[in-house]
């Protein structure tokens, strides 16, 4: 059997059964709450991502025009 196979995405009867234990594990009251923590965690990464992304361009820009002005 090919190893890629073992990491690929769960099927229904898997995500089925990974509900389940969650649902057992936290309790009908705690998920949304946990959800919404997870939304906030993705929402804080994805506001990192993007300054870090900023930051770069704004860093290439600035290497760009000084490698301009040395040339001249």
């Amino acid at each position: 059997m090919n190893t890629i196979l073992l990491f690929a995405l769960p099927g229904g009867g898997e995500l089925f059964i990974i509900l389940f234990v969650v649902l057992l594990l936290f309790g009908g009251k705690k998920i949304p709450e946990l959800m919404r923590g997870v939304g906030k965690g993705i929402k804080e990464f994805n506001n990192a991502k993007s300054s870090i992304e900023e930051e770069i361009k704004e860093g290439m820009k600035e290497a760009e025009k000084k490698k301009i002005q040395e040339s001249k």
